[in-house]
């Protein structure tokens, strides 16, 4: 079997948030494997706002016929859930999950005359766990998994493949705090098993794939990028210290009973 190449040639995509970090990233590796790529995102011109319906349907009509779309767009906001006001929450829900949302029905109606067409969410590691301090962005992005896997068994009969990446940590502009502190990144850094944060090209070259055709028969999957962090989520083997490296805690002494 001859081994093949990411080739996007002739094919047309958009991708929202496409203007830094992950969505940057990706859009430059779709040039690159051929696609001619729209970028949807607040800093592109014109603008366009996901949570706004129609901002992003101006966007769709501008970009034509696609072949691929990517649902990137996204935001986050650190607060303990007794901090979390309404307009947080409702901020959060209105980009990650409404414009995720609107973003894959959009696509899903450019896609079916032609019956094909591949549709990649990004998602998180945050989809599955309860990290603090990130209520709302957890519960955004755990809802993209059930717009992912309701969309890809509608969308699979009409050829349309719909797919999500889950980034661990990954150096953007949100996580530049992370970066910031050097003692705090070695203590998470302890907790992933290649030891390190991601890039976002990465993330894109995951992105990528799962758009191409070498993924022809991936539907519905969800795509870790996190170093290995899920898992490795109850600890890591440190051979030098003959013990997990998660391992912060004892059991406590069993009760005695007695008859």
């Amino acid at each position: 079997m001859r081994l093949m190449r990411i080739d996007l040639t002739g094919q047309r995509a958009l991708v929202t948030g496409g203007a830094r970090g992950i969505g940057a990233a990706a859009a430059e590796a779709l040039r690159a494997c051929g696609a001619e790529v729209t970028v949807a995102d607040l800093l592109s011109d014109p603008p366009v706002d996901v949570s706004d319906l129609q901002s992003l349907e101006a966007a769709f009509a501008h970009a034509g016929e696609l072949d691929i779309v990517v649902a990137n767009a996204g935001t986050a906001v650190f607060h303990r859930l007794d901090e979390t006001d309404d307009a947080a929450w409702r901020r959060l829900i209105g980009i990650n999950l409404t414009g995720a949302f609107h973003t894959v029905r959009l696509a899903a109606r450019c896609m079916k005359p032609r019956r094909r067409g591949a549709i990649v969410l990004t998602a998180s590691t945050n989809s599955f766990d309860g990290e603090a301090d990130l209520i709302a962005y957890n519960a955004t992005k755990a809802g993209l998994l059930g717009i992912l896997r309701t969309a890809a068994n509608e969308l699979g009969p009409w050829g349309i493949r719909v797919n999500a990446v889950c980034p661990g940590l990954i150096r953007t502009d949100l996580t530049a705090a992370h970066f910031a502190q050097p003692e705090l990144l070695k203590e998470y850094f302890r907790h992933i098993p290649l030891g390190r944060g991601g890039a976002p090209e990465e993330v894109a070259q995951a992105i990528a794939f799962l758009a191409s055709p070498l993924a022809s028969y991936i539907t519905g999957a969800t795509l870790l990028v996190d170093g290995g962090q899920m898992a490795a989520k109850f600890g890591i083997w440190d051979e030098r210290m003959g013990r997990f490296a998660g391992d912060h805690w004892e059991l406590p002494d069993s009760p005695s009973t007695t008859a």
